[in-house]
């Protein structure tokens, strides 16, 4: 079975943004699996409906990033953003 962090490497048509929003979509949803909630569980502890969770996993739906904090949060977890300078990768 592919995983995504294989898969993703022959992407090409997805932006580096919509990229960083699946990345963490799927850590946190692979997070809440390992912690061995469903998505009913999780959804009533975030204050959502699980359809709606069940949505944005499958990514019918982008989570913002305040939607992303409350399923992080809800896992026992904090989503830490950083600015950092920009690389020119066209002078490689």
């Amino acid at each position: 079975m592919t995983e995504w962090k294989d898969f993703k490497k022959n992407v090409t048509t997805i932006s580096k943004d919509e990229l960083t929003i699946i990345d963490t979509l799927s850590h946190l949803q692979a997070e809440r699996i390992n912690q061995g909630l469903t998505q009913r569980e999780l959804a009533e502890k975030i204050g959502m409906k699980q359809p709606q969770l069940a949505k944005i996993e499958r990514m019918e739906s982008t989570p913002s990033l305040a939607t992303l904090n409350r399923y992080a949060h809800g896992l026992g977890l904090e989503i830490h953003m950083q600015i950092v300078p920009k690389t020119d990768l066209t002078k490689h």
